[in-house]
């Protein structure tokens, strides 16, 4: 039987079986979550402690994005993510015992919430930058989608089951099932059989690895947009989340079941949404849908503010969920295809550092803004404020871009000479920064056209680790440029070719065209003039 379009990537065994787990997890962390925001509002009925509930869950991200994102690069995914799973459920067993057995406050609350959070800080950027190692780059996008499907799945059941079991139990029960739920994800992750790739070159320190990610981000346009479109969607959105369970108890006057069916709708909406994709992809831009995206969820937040029955109040929520995971699902896209596999744990970390440091931003904002005004009010400022942020955000393009090859008959650039047979020993274990050099001869009617490709190389050096880079102009010879750059060290300057993708192979063709065979590239490493030592 073929699959509809929206489940393509199930046919891939691998990632089949990590989809299915991680479907259950998400349903526990609908028990998890759900349960906690309506503890609180029986522990801390105040609008300020309710929205740090969910403060405390994504906050985590926004401290721990980036070291986990490098980690997730630097050492086996696989283990690693085994790891930040066992951290988990014992943060989550510890929630279940203390509900339990009744020492639960809304000071632990928050606390273990937050320890929760750092198992999914952790996980995050690993768990996106195994998608491509488990599906063909055609499944890609929908393969990430199909993530916000069995998200937004599980978010369509979860609230609801949460609250009958809250209901049926109290909260203890549900925060057992989560805990339960963490199992499935642990068993798909040990039988998985992935391969390991072997490199000559010493695996990256942390350190080093957070300052490379940020490089290639900062010189990445394509990834700085999709973080400027997913801040722009995030700090309005964190409003329902931040607020939802409040306003269903004090303004509807309703109990823990009809807010699981409420929050469900928004479940709903992102399932529907997410089948919805592969056929609104082949229609509109990113940009387009994203829009769309952001005016549906605008909308559900506006009916939040005039609703005063369960009904309207469903109706809001499920246009919120139907612009939330085709938004979000088409903005990580954007983000996660700029990414080459060496930087990707990493990229996606600050893509998600920047989205859920919005939301965490937002939540706050909203909070107090609530207890300030009124809840109603409150979605109504979110609703227009997001409104406004998407049309901003409009001139950030996130579109691809598809890069002319470079003409055959450009002959590949020049390479460096081969180290010295002196410091062949002392390279590998060399500390000290290494300056790149390579000239190239300008005719002066070609110069805007080099200077124009020297802005995409800035960008390429840049990308691939370089700390320092300048253009200088032969004052004495105007036809003569000098390209400088620097590397944190003779390592890392030997994985800049492997740092390279195929669009920056084509720039680099592209310039070679400039450079004078008379002067091959040079390289120079760092000395102290004390010691004579590389330093």
């Amino acid at each position: 039987m073929r699959l509809p379009a929206a489940l393509i990537p199930l046919r891939n065994t691998t990632f089949r079986h990590l989809w299915i787990a991680s479907v259950i997890a998400w349903l526990g962390t609908w028990l998890q979550n759900t349960g906690a925001g309506w503890l609180m509002t029986t522990l801390a009925p105040e609008p300020v402690i309710v929205a740090m509930v969910q403060a405390a869950t994504i906050m985590p991200v926004f401290l721990l994005a980036l070291p986990g994102g490098a980690l997730a690069d630097i050492t086996d995914r696989r283990l690693f993510l085994i790891g930040t799973q066992v951290w988990t459920i014992l943060a989550a067993a510890l929630l279940a015992i203390l509900t339990l057995c009744g020492y639960m406050t809304a000071s632990w609350l928050l606390v273990l919430t937050f320890f929760i959070g750092i198992g999914a800080a952790l996980t995050a950027p690993a768990w996106s930058a195994i998608v491509p190692e488990l599906v063909p780059r055609n499944d890609l996008v929908q393969a990430i989608a199909l993530n916000g499907i069995g998200y937004n799945l599980t978010r369509a059941i979860g609230p609801a089951l949460a609250g009958m079991l809250i209901a049926l139990g109290g909260t203890g029960l549900a925060f057992s099932l989560y805990a339960a739920s963490i199992l499935a994800v642990i068993g798909a992750l040990v039988s998985w059989k992935r391969g390991r790739k072997f490199t000559s070159l010493p695996r990256e320190h942390l350190l080093s690895a957070m300052r490379a990610g940020m490089r290639f981000v900062r010189n990445t346009p394509a990834v700085q947009h999709a973080m400027a479109r997913t801040i722009a969607y995030s700090i309005p959105a964190a409003a329902p989340w931040a607020l939802l369970p409040l306003f269903v108890r004090q303004d509807l006057g309703l109990g823990a079941g009809m807010y699981g069916l409420i929050l469900g709708m928004m479940g709903v909406g992102g399932v529907t949404s997410g089948m919805l994709l592969p056929v609104v992809r082949g229609r509109f831009s990113r940009g387009a849908i994203v829009m769309g995206c952001s005016l549906s969820s605008c909308t559900g937040m506006a009916l939040l503010s005039v609703a005063q029955h369960w009904t309207v109040a469903s109706l809001g929520m499920l246009l919120f969920g139907l612009g939330w995971t085709a938004g979000y699902a088409t903005m990580q896209t954007a983000a996660q295809l700029a990414c080459p596999p060496w930087v990707r744990g990493r990229s996606l970390a600050i893509y998600q550092l920047a989205q859920n440091g919005a939301l965490t931003l937002g939540s706050f904002g909203w909070g107090l803004l609530g207890g300030a005004i009124g809840l109603p009010r409150t979605f109504l400022t979110a609703a227009v404020v997001g409104l406004i942020l998407a049309a901003l955000a409009r001139y950030f393009k996130i579109e691809p871009i598809l890069a002319a090859p470079a003409p055959a008959e450009i002959a590949e650039p020049l390479t460096p000479e081969a180290p010295a047979a002196a410091f062949v020993p002392l390279l590998r274990n060399a500390r000290g920064r290494v300056m790149e050099l390579v000239h190239y001869h300008v005719d002066p009617e070609q110069k805007p056209a080099f200077l124009a490709l020297m802005r995409d190389v800035r960008l390429v050096r840049g990308r691939a680790g370089a700390q320092f880079w300048q253009l200088y102009d032969d004052v004495a010879h105007p036809e003569g440029w000098i390209e400088m750059w620097s590397m944190e060290s003779w390592t890392d300057h030997l994985r800049e070719a492997s740092r390279l993708t195929d669009d920056d192979r084509r720039v680099l063709a592209l310039v070679g065209a400039y450079q004078k065979d008379v002067e091959r590239p040079s390289r120079f490493l760092a000395v102290d003039p004390v010691s004579d030592d590389p330093r």
